[in-house]
């Protein structure tokens, strides 16, 4: 487990994304994938309004009223990009958390992110909301996806002339073949700030579990998204994972995240699974460091 920037919570090295509960996967297969995920020593689950339609929390809800375990899982939502409800005016805010709270079946969120930066709205209104839930103990910590560098740390700074609650982590795309629109400006950010920062996306659609290959065909609705990455970089980049897989005996999956949560700030990457079969792909990385020099190799790799 790892400090999520500098608040009280800890969270898993892997962290479970939720955007198939209710969708890909149902909800007998959700439970058995939170089942197995908590099992292995996960304790992270990432969610979302828009997931589904509401319905990846209600699922992940009824789990925790099932299992009794809500003081043991770590649960992250957000709030901004339903339509017609995307915007972070404080109405919009505050009303969103309370259908996440109805619907997760909880008295609290754990971390509660601006899924999207909002530029109609004043971010001193937004952050003003925020920070009432938190001092109502409806959330915990407040976080940030899909920031730039400049509104991060406009938004930091508000808070902190205000006294506000402010962000503790920051959730980009990021990942072994998406990396200029984190490192560098947002990166210096976080590390400025004592942020943490969850990837997501970490496995790049799917292309950074190794199915996709030159000549082969996946029947997948992320395919399209996922074959941009089959050109010469993502063919080294796969290159390497192979080589370490195989020399750690593990899997590819596991060792794409392990590279995302050995960058500094990184304490935890998201990944989506469907069954437990898919899963079991991805919980390696709860435990797997890799070494200094395999980092390297694929660093090196992913220019």
């Amino acid at each position: 487990m790892a400090k999520l920037g500098n608040s009280d919570l800890d969270v898993s090295r892997l962290t479970l994304g939720g955007n198939v509960f209710g969708g890909n996967a149902d909800e007998e297969q959700s439970f058995a994938v939170l089942d197995a995920f908590t099992a292995a020593g996960g304790n992270s689950v990432d969610t979302a309004d828009l997931y589904t339609g509401g319905a990846s929390e209600t699922i992940i809800g009824r789990w925790l009223a099932a299992r009794g375990n809500r003081a043991d899982v770590v649960i992250a939502t957000k709030v901004g990009m339903v339509k017609g409800m995307d915007n972070l005016k404080a109405e919009n805010i505050k009303a969103a958390a309370e259908g996440s709270l109805k619907r997760l079946g909880v008295d609290h969120i754990d971390l509660y992110y601006a899924h999207q930066d909002d530029l109609d709205t004043p971010t001193e209104e937004s952050l003003a909301a925020f920070d009432e839930l938190v001092r109502a103990g409806k959330v915990r910590q407040i976080a940030a996806s899909n920031f730039s560098a400049e509104r991060l740390a406009a938004a930091l700074e508000i808070s902190q002339r205000e006294g506000f609650a402010r962000f503790v982590a920051l959730q980009p795309e990021y990942n072994l073949v998406v990396r200029s629109s984190y490192e560098g400006a947002v990166a210096d950010v976080v590390a400025a700030n004592g942020l943490s920062t969850l990837p997501y996306f970490g496995l790049a659609k799917g292309f950074l579990t190794g199915k996709y290959r030159p000549g082969v065909e996946v029947d997948s609705k992320r395919a399209a998204g996922a074959t941009k990455y089959l050109d010469d970089r993502g063919l080294r980049v796969l290159a390497a994972l192979d080589e370490i897989s195989a020399a750690r005996a593990t899997s590819i999956a596991a060792v794409a995240l392990a590279w995302l949560t050995a960058q500094p700030n990184v304490p935890s990457a998201l990944a989506s699974a469907r069954t437990p079969e898919q899963l079991a792909e991805l919980v390696p990385a709860l435990d797997l460091a890799l070494s200094p020099a395999e980092v390297q190799r694929l660093t090196d790799a992913s220019v």
